[in-house]
């Protein structure tokens, strides 16, 4: 099957060009192997069970020798010869080279390391596969183009329907699902990803035997609150409604499935313009991808043909998948405002020079005013906000967005840029 390429890329290289090694992190079925592999010159793979017995026993005794070979070296499934972290990083300390290794591994396991491997083993988080990158968006709009142009922009058609954005986000941003001809064995992936997760990785990546009901029921509410301020003891609640099982153990298992990369909470920007006793600061329960919420649910894409309040909240969930990925080139950063007097951004998204863009998620048209709304209201708290404090103000937001999942995008005379989903790229 021919490689998609993806942004992830460009970053991989990077880090390579910086540090001796770099290890992939990111949740089981994203594409860590395969991105790693179009890098690699030379491939150890300790899943293969005809070499696996004697890898294994290089690996515990003598881990220099398998660092012979032309460089970059892929070791995918590493974990399994945790001696291997600390020969990479003497190896990359003795030699100074550069871009020498990369590690995979499955995030379902977890490893306990003598050095942490900071300056020589860089860490880089990869997620599920964007819109752009599955081909479904046009990528005629690039994020960090309206940041640096937005003079540019004139308009835009995305080629996605609404029926194909439920689609893709029953799908996910899975790989190994791209290849399937069949629709219905592609929603497959996620759902078994989903049953995966809380039956044998929840107890797998430390080795302590956890319940699989218990994580499956974690699950479900996160599903049912996916993109909502709910509280923990909303969760809470939730699971101990069918299970018997103490507060720690349920903060217990939240962690793991940080962990995995599977939980993945979105935290809230808290600026100066309204007094702290008015931001809501608690997080945004989220999910890595939004896929796995409706395999939790156990629903399929005509459900939501009834049910857009949820769809709303899955599309904020994709949006915000994607736009990690778009701008994980500039470390880009996702949080979320909201107040007690119900005045929100959906997202704000940070770039690491400091600018950063107010961003409501909207499925239809006839959401955008209330949408574009909100974000004016909060550039005009920031405006009051440096009037008063001349000496230390704060930046003003570079973009306004509303992010739709209609076809037709354009700039508003207030200055908001309404992009569909499907005409975004990085």
């Amino acid at each position: 099957m021919e490689y998609k390429k993806r942004i992830i890329d460009d970053v991989l290289d990077l880090r390579m060009s910086a540090f001796g090694a770099v290890w992939l992190l990111g949740t089981k079925g994203c594409g860590k192997t395969t991105s790693a592999r179009q890098k690699a010159r030379t491939i150890v793979e300790f899943q293969d069970e005809e070499r696996r017995e004697n890898l294994l026993m290089i690996a515990s005794t003598f881990p220099k020798k398998l660092l012979i070979g032309e460089k970059p070296i892929l070791f995918d499934e590493w974990q399994d010869a945790p001696k291997l972290f600390g020969a990479i990083r003497k190896d990359v300390d003795d030699s100074g080279e550069k871009g020498q290794y990369i590690l995979t591994g499955s995030s379902a396991k977890e490893v306990e390391t003598p050095h942490t491997g900071t300056l020589r083993i860089s860490r880089l988080t990869m997620y599920p596969m964007s819109l752009f990158e599955s081909g479904e968006s046009n990528g005629t709009v690039s994020i960090l183009e309206l940041f640096n142009n937005p003079d540019s922009f004139s308009s835009c058609k995305s080629d996605m329907a609404i029926d194909d954005v439920i689609f893709s986000i029953c799908r996910g941003g899975w790989p190994g699902s791209l290849n399937i001809s069949s629709k219905d064995a592609q929603l497959e992936i996620a759902r078994d990803l989903y049953r995966q997760t809380y039956s044998v990785d929840i107890s797998k990546i430390d080795g302590i035997k956890r319940s699989p009901s218990v994580a499956q029921a974690i699950l479900k509410s996160y599903s049912r609150n996916v993109c909502t301020l709910a509280e923990k003891k909303t969760v809470l609640a939730d699971v101990k409604a069918n299970h018997t099982v103490s507060d720690v153990t349920i903060y217990d298992y939240l962690s793991v499935l940080e962990e995995l990369y599977i939980v993945d909470d979105i935290e809230a920007w808290s600026p100066s313009i309204r007094s702290k006793t008015a931001i809501r600061s608690s997080k945004k329960r989220n999910l890595i991808d939004p896929s796995i919420a409706v395999a939790a649910m156990g629903v399929s894409p005509n459900y939501f043909d009834k049910d857009f309040k949820t769809l709303g909240f899955l599309f904020e969930a994709l949006c915000i998948r994607d736009l990690k990925v778009y701008t994980s080139a500039y470390d880009g950063k996702v949080s979320y405002y909201h107040d007690r007097y119900g005045l929100e951004a959906d997202c704000v998204l940070h770039l690491n020079d400091g600018r950063y863009a107010l961003i409501e998620f909207k499925l239809g048209q006839n959401d955008v005013e209330e949408g574009a709304k909100h974000l004016c209201e909060i550039e005009k708290l920031v405006a009051e906000y440096n009037e008063k404090e001349k000496n230390c103000p704060l930046l003003f937001p570079s973009l306004k967005l509303v992010i739709t999942a209609t076809q037709y995008g354009y700039r508003r005379e207030d200055g908001v840029f309404v992009i569909p989903i499907g005409c975004l790229k990085n």
